[in-house]
């Protein structure tokens, strides 16, 4: 699929990357070590719209469309992998908080985190399963004038950082029994253990595991009915699965264009390196995966964008993109030779990263019986 920006979205495009380039980009190895994004990169992103920028406009968003959106998402995975995730997972919890949340709730949780005085994380996944959301054991009880909940999360994104936290519950009540429920979690108020996990990938978006051992949460800060969460979980996961195949788009670009320059200026028996006939099929091969990734980007875009279920469109991009992204930065390590080992020379990290794109939010695997469930109207998965 080509997708045709218009003038105001190349503008746009132009300026994150001319922002991000002298902004943010002198700050990743700092960030990358200290398993960290400072508050202040956040904000820096606002006037862009990556702070709930497809939100309605009476919850402080912009109502930017979807194949806006891809662009946006396509750039942050350009500069920094770490980055994109963070931004996917808060637009995740203000997405949900704005659908769901009530007056109150927006006043306590959506406009402090819009305005990035604040950082978001969404307890979702847990040790046992985490492609399996129903399977959850962390429990929340009724206790009257408030809600108990223990459990364990792992693999939260943002979680050692968060202040604010959107936790996954199977809830026990007068009227629910054992169905699950969102929760919105104010750290200071209702305080929770977490753990930085040191990982291969995206180091600065921070992952840890949080324990939550007798939190006690006030009645007024369950999300939506009781009950209702993976319903409403449903509703923003083919927004994550477009967020991972632009960003690995992104990440698949940075990868060729460095390859690309390499193989002009680096000069080997007299020659540039490009001159020789496996590097330019390396070339060739990379800029084909990098130009499919994006046609099935905006493809998923589209069908958002048109309000169509857009499973197989989102399952598919998500599959190839993050995939072919990990198979372009391998050849660019082979373009770039010892120098890309090097740690504080982008393809090293956008090695890792592409790594660790092919795993969250549904792995290849279950991508793929979600795709085969769409094409055959079987499903293999249950």
């Amino acid at each position: 699929m080509s997708v045709d920006l218009d003038s105001d979205q190349i503008y746009l495009r132009d300026s994150i990357r001319k922002y991000l380039t002298k902004e943010v980009e002198p700050q990743i190895l700092d960030c990358e070590l200290a398993h960290a994004i400072p508050l202040d990169v956040i904000r820096g992103l606002i006037p862009f719209g990556y702070q709930g920028g497809q939100l309605p406009e009476e919850d402080g968003g912009l109502g930017v469309d979807f194949i806006t959106w891809a662009m946006m998402m396509e750039e942050l995975g350009y500069s920094w992998g770490s980055l994109r995730t963070t931004v996917s997972i808060t637009n995740a919890f203000l997405r949900i908080v704005s659908k769901f949340g009530t007056p109150a709730q927006k006043e306590q949780f959506l406009k402090p985190a819009m305005l990035g005085e604040k950082q978001v994380a969404n307890a979702l996944s847990e040790p046992h399963g985490a492609s399996d959301p129903s399977a959850i054991l962390t429990k929340a009880e009724d206790k009257g004038d408030h809600y108990l909940l223990n459990g364990e999360k792992i693999w939260i994104t943002n979680g050692h950082a968060s202040d604010l936290l959107l936790v996954l519950a199977r809830t026990f009540s007068p009227t629910c029994d054992g169905k699950a429920s969102f929760f919105l979690l104010d750290r200071e108020e209702s305080p929770y253990e977490t753990r930085i996990i040191d990982k291969m990938v995206v180091k600065a978006s921070g992952t840890s595991s949080v324990s939550l051992v007798d939190v006690k949460v006030p009645k007024g800060n369950l999300l939506g009915p009781e009950g209702d969460a993976l319903k409403a979980a449903l509703t923003s996961i083919n927004h994550a699965k477009l967020n991972m195949a632009m960003g690995s788009t992104g990440l698949a670009q940075r990868a060729l264009d460095m390859s690309i320059d390499y193989a002009k200026t680096r000069v080997v028996f007299g020659k540039p390196i490009g001159a020789n006939q496996l590097i330019q099929k390396h070339i060739v091969d990379m800029s084909v995966r990098t130009h499919a990734c994006r046609a099935l980007g905006y493809q998923a875009a589209a069908a958002l964008e048109k309000g169509l279920p857009a499973r197989m469109e989102c399952s598919m991009a998500k599959l190839y993109a993050t995939g072919a992204a990990h198979e372009v930065a391998e050849m660019a390590l082979a373009v770039h030779g010892g120098m890309g080992y090097a740690c504080d020379f982008p393809i090293e990290r956008i090695y890792r990263d592409t790594a660790g794109a092919t795993i969250p939010d549904g792995t290849p695997e279950i991508q793929t019986l979600i795709v085969g469930r769409e094409i055959l109207g079987i499903s293999a998965i249950r």
